[in-house]
């Protein structure tokens, strides 16, 4: 009993900090299995993720963003985890300063920031069907700690002028379920589907309409709200893991971690 309420308990504080944060692009969900010792413990990874996925408000927009980051978990190996991350990020948004009139031009087309800073928490739980074959399922958000922007220079009319654009309030949640099964010498193969929302705040200073997303307080919502992943976990030598994983939406996303396991 103490194991189910203790479980129950990081998965509440979980949900209340994803859905009252702003969260996006949290990286990688691993294996349905903690990869924590059975008896329960810590483990820490170092990551790189990259994420693809097309946003929407009227003209399609791929967003980009490229993560490294560093992980620490604990949980136990064939029932929960819990765990956080803190990286680095850049943002790239396709067509953000394209012009929508044939009078206008700019300088630039896509908006670009770097080196935000970000945190994730997400937490899993396991069950075994039998000593291949596992279901489990996860939740997992992530905040950035800072607004992104990037400027551009418009010529309209023969008459130039300057315009920065802010992204705020940038937030996704995840929820997904895997089908997991262990193989040759610890090797666990996975996959499953995953729904999810995400929505970003444009707010352009001045407004100018003559640019894509040039109007005030546009917001950017993602086309698709269903996606799946796959992925594999190996052990590479006493106590080190690696993680490869894919996802799939609108865009695909890839990335791998090396893991630590204490």
């Amino acid at each position: 009993m103490t194991k189910i309420n203790s479980g129950a308990i990081i998965l509440s504080v979980l949900v209340m900090i994803v859905f009252c944060g702003t969260a996006f692009a949290g990286g990688p969900f691993g294996s349905p299995q903690p990869l924590s010792k059975e008896s329960g413990g810590l483990r820490t990874a170092i990551g790189y993720w990259h994420y693809e996925d097309k946003f929407d408000d009227g003209t399609d927009h791929v967003i980009r963003q490229n993560q490294v980051y560093s992980e620490a978990a604990y949980g136990k190996g064939k029932a929960w985890e819990a765990y956080g991350r803190i990286g680095l990020s850049d943002l790239k948004i396709s067509n953000a300063f394209r012009s929508t009139q044939p009078s206008t031009t700019t300088s630039k087309r896509d908006f670009e920031d770097n080196w935000n800073v970000f945190g994730t928490l997400g937490v899993k739980g396991f069950y075994p069907l039998n000593e291949i074959f596992g279901i489990g399922a996860f939740v997992q958000g992530t905040y950035f700690f800072r607004d992104a922007d990037d400027n551009v220079y418009e010529t309209a009319g023969g008459t130039s002028s300057h315009m920065k654009l802010r992204v705020t309030d940038l937030w996704d949640v995840n929820f997904g379920m895997g089908l997991q099964a262990t193989v040759w010498r610890d090797t666990k193969l996975y996959a499953g589907p995953y729904i999810y929302y995400a929505e970003a705040r444009v707010s352009p200073s001045p407004d100018t309409p003559g640019i894509q997303l040039g109007r005030r307080d546009e917001t950017l919502q993602n086309k698709t709200n269903v996606g799946g992943f796959a992925g594999i976990d190996v052990p590479i030598a006493k106590g080190f893991r690696l993680n490869m994983e894919g996802q799939y939406s609108e865009r695909f996303s890839a990335g791998a971690a090396i893991t630590l396991v204490y």
